[in-house]
């Protein structure tokens, strides 16, 4: 493998290195501003509540929010600004009571559901929860009714509405998960660190955007994905190749990528802070009304960025050698061997290309939600449900999981609380292993 001992040595610091490098990079890079201008600007909101009052896309300007916590007592009362928006930071976790004066509002507009017009939920530590009050015109429901969008109690426009926000909430996960199933796929394992993968573009991009630079979002994307392929090619370099020159079994390396998971969460905690943090591109925008549905532009470019990812990896994989010499180690590792292929050269590009599939799914879910330390952990469990569903090692299988899963949770808010959204794609999980445990698009195995 190896001509002498020295270079041994020189490429064992070099894998050493890439991945030491990346580190400080990071943490020097979180560490804090250097300028004086810029360490005294006022930090991100952490918890609160906040929202917006729209009647379609118009927004509604002076109505009165009241805000007050479990005691009765009035933590604020605010009134929406001139593009309908409204935000009250919370200086402790509580259960809050959050109230619109239905008399503020314009004539001609009132709450779709009078009954509405309060809401009681707990803020967590560092928590900042979007309030939803929904608003109409008299003569918008009736239009509505005529057209039939409302039908037996049904809202369809609203049903509508959380379909497209299904897809692009199952876009941004299929787009995570192709990665993990790729890296399983090719190598056999399991990557429990995937979740910080995710983070880790997430926290890049905010860092180029909102942290020390202020580049736009859509420059600070493309250097946040620039190092996240060379954090995945240090990992591969550096940790996972070593391991599986030494024998090391899958299920040892399992608990290594479990201790990688925990190490990154602790890291991120520290230096990217507990609170959650905005991007300061395209924070608010109102949606707009496309007749049957109700979209914010961000959600349209999410869910085209979103496909044009995934198209790219589909034409990487079915036209380009690469893509044939992953499928073939992926098929039979040492067939393709014996066939001339650079296994290692392929898994290394793998490692590359998961990883940055999930940066760009962090990045993605950073702009619908706040840049979170553990945001990757959180969407772990919803990327190995859709992975199973879709079928395990497939690579397309993730993403029809996901856009499953995707539209299953938000739907299912026209019924259920929010809180309860993940228990039904749990739910789908769970039916999907009884009648077809090998998922959509997965194959059928002989056991025993």
């Amino acid at each position: 493998m190896y001509p002498n001992e020295q270079a041994r040595a020189c490429h064992r610091a070099l894998r050493v290195g890439i991945v030491s490098g990346l580190l400080f990079l990071l943490m020097a890079a979180l560490g804090g501003p250097h300028d004086p201008a810029m360490a005294q600007e006022p930090p991100t909101p952490g918890q609160g509540v906040s929202g917006q009052l729209v009647v379609g896309s118009d927004p509604v300007e002076g109505v009165t929010i009241e805000v007050a916590g479990t005691s009765g007592a009035d933590v604020a009362t605010v009134e929406t600004d001139d593009e309908g928006a409204w935000s009250v930071p919370l200086t402790s976790p509580d259960t809050y009571e959050i109230s619109i004066d239905v008399d503020t509002l314009p004539d001609g507009v009132a709450l779709a559901d009078p009954e509405r017009d309060s809401l009681t939920l707990p803020v967590r530590e560092g928590q900042n929860r979007i309030i939803i009050f929904q608003l109409t015109d008299g003569e918008g429901s009736a239009e509505d009714e005529e057209d039939g969008f409302d039908f037996i109690g049904l809202d369809f426009k609203r049903l509508a509405s959380l379909t497209v926000d299904g897809v692009r909430f199952g876009i941004v996960i299929g787009v995570m998960a192709m990665g993990l199933s790729l890296i399983f796929g090719v190598t056999g394992l399991i990557n429990f660190a995937h979740g910080e993968l995710v983070t880790f573009g997430a926290i890049m991009a905010w860092l180029f955007n909102a942290g020390w630079f202020r580049f736009p979002l859509l420059i600070a994307a493309l250097c946040a994905l620039v190092l996240a392929a060379v954090l995945g090619g240090g990992l591969e370099l550096g940790l996972v190749r070593p391991l599986r020159r030494r024998r090391t079994s899958n299920i040892a390396l399992i608990v290594v990528t479990i201790g990688l998971s925990e190490f990154l969460r602790s890291f991120y905690q520290v230096t990217f802070g507990p609170l959650p943090k905005s991007y300061r591109d395209y924070a608010i925008q109102r949606e707009a009304d496309l007749g049957l549905f109700a979209v914010t532009p961000k959600t349209l470019g999410i869910i085209a960025i979103g496909a044009l990812a995934i198209l790219l990896v589909a034409l990487v994989l079915q036209r380009t050698r690469l893509g044939t010499a992953m499928r073939a180690v992926a098929d039979n590792k040492d067939l393709a061997a014996a066939s001339g292929i650079d296994v290692q050269r392929v898994v290394l590009h793998v490692w590359i290309l998961g990883t940055v599939l999930a940066a760009l799914g962090g990045i993605l879910l950073g702009v619908t939600q706040k840049v979170e330390y553990d945001m990757g952990f959180k969407a772990l469990l919803l990327m190995f449900a859709a992975v199973v569903v879709g079928g395990l090692g497939t690579a397309y299988g993730p993403l029809l999981g996901a856009l499953l899963l995707g539209i299953v949770t938000q739907v299912s808010t026209l019924w259920f609380p929010t809180e309860f959204k993940f228990v039904f794609a749990l739910l789908a999980l769970i039916l999907m292993l009884v009648f077809r445990p090998q998922g959509i698009l997965g194959r059928r195995e002989r056991v025993g």
